[in-house]
């Protein structure tokens, strides 16, 4: 396959790309079941597939557009694939580094051409701007390699390993022609190989990736709340199962704290569901203040919540209750038409050596509902039924 085949099968294969985002786009918005569109890298193909058509026909259209503004169009696709990763990640370095990286590219391409510098000092620098922005996107992925996915180290492996084979084919075009009897024109056939292989695992590596991180949030939602980002039940049952088994042993005891918002069913009835919302998440930022690092707080449903202690008495949990109620109280949460304030009725208890989770929870409970019935906005421990304001 010659290199004008090679420009050619890239720029169909980055346009069939960006009309396959397009249509899922699409269905996704006639579904009513908006999905996230990575317009970052779509944007990343539709200037690679620009950038290939323009250099496909060189030698029919003027040579401004099919060399020096061809090639930055390539550039700014190859910086956009980096920045993608890179925001897939969850860092956005697109302002901040790449981009100056890609005005040195294409100034450092375009003085040369304007300076009539020879066909192999462009290639060089080309082939040394693709490099780095592939380097950039495999930097991305290897964040983390010890705790990685096999399929994060394939692309991270299979890029460098392309990454290489780009820069050099750069640095060959430097040499004289037919050194140690290699055509520099297969060298730069390998060159433009390399960059095929590499859209093709930048595109399949790409959304993989996508799915696999959409299955991971999946996987998390199943033990998380989302409006509060603490475990949910089931998240915060499999936190506390070690501790009842822990509670078999001597040493510190373990204690949990049932918490529910007095009367939050007024929040959401006078003022809607959104200030409700903005109620909990408040609540749970004012407590998460007040316990370590250690501590696990978890949502049961509605306004009630679990807080688990390790290694702390029931005298100490008592305490820490007893902040937890006082910061509530003490909290304003400013609503759109008004400013709610709220109070919290926590029941104290500690994990028996013959707990299970039913019994805990049923001990906890029955303190919280004794707060309740003493008035609400307090304190209760099971152990001595004492009511602390």
């Amino acid at each position: 396959m010659d290199i004008k085949t090679l420009q050619l099968a890239l720029a169909l294969g980055n346009l069939s790309l960006c009309a396959a985002l397009f249509f899922f786009g699409l269905e996704a918005r006639r579904s009513g079941n908006p999905a996230r569109v990575h317009a970052t890298w779509a944007w990343a193909k539709q200037c690679q597939a620009v950038a290939w058509l323009l250099l496909y026909f060189r030698g029919v259209l003027p040579d401004f557009l099919t060399i020096p503004f061809a090639n930055a169009v390539l550039f700014a696709g190859f910086a956009l694939d980096a920045a993608a990763l890179w925001e897939q990640a969850g860092r956005r370095v697109w302002r901040s580094h790449l981009l100056p990286a890609l005005g040195v590219a294409i100034g450092m391409y375009v003085g040369a051409w304007l300076l009539q510098a020879p066909a192999g000092m462009r290639i060089a620098i080309a082939s040394g701007a693709a490099g780095l922005f592939f380097v950039a996107g495999a930097a991305a992925l290897g964040r983390g390699w010890s705790g990685g996915t096999p399929l994060r180290r394939y692309l991270v492996v299979t890029m460098l390993a392309l990454s290489a084979a780009v820069v050099l084919r750069g640095l060959w075009s430097l040499l004289p022609e037919g050194v140690n009897g290699v055509s520099t024109l297969a060298v730069q056939g390998v060159g433009v190989g390399a960059l095929y292989l590499m859209m093709l695992s930048n595109a399949f590596g790409y959304l993989l990736l996508a799915r696999e991180q959409a299955q991971s949030e999946l996987a998390r939602l199943e033990v998380v709340d989302p409006l509060t980002d603490v475990p949910n039940r089931r998240g915060f049952y499999q936190a506390l199962t070690p501790w009842i088994a822990l509670a078999r042993r001597p040493g510190m005891p373990t204690a949990l704290i049932i918490l529910n918002l007095d009367q939050f069913k007024r929040v959401n009835d006078s003022y809607g569901h959104p200030a409700g919302d903005m109620v909990l998440k408040a609540m749970v930022d004012v407590c998460k203040k007040q316990l370590r690092d250690s501590d696990q707080m978890g949502r049961l449903g509605g306004a009630e919540f679990a807080i688990l202690l390790p290694r702390t008495s029931l005298e100490d949990a008592s305490m820490v209750a007893e902040r937890i109620r006082n910061a509530v109280a003490a909290l304003p949460v400013k609503a759109e038409k008004a400013i709610i304030n709220m109070t919290a009725s926590l029941g104290v208890t500690v994990i028996r050596a013959e707990d299970s989770t039913v019994s805990l929870f049923k001990r906890a409970d029955e303190a919280l509902q004794a707060a309740k019935q003493g008035g609400r906005n307090r304190v209760v421990e099971l152990s001595h039924q004492a009511v602390t304001n």
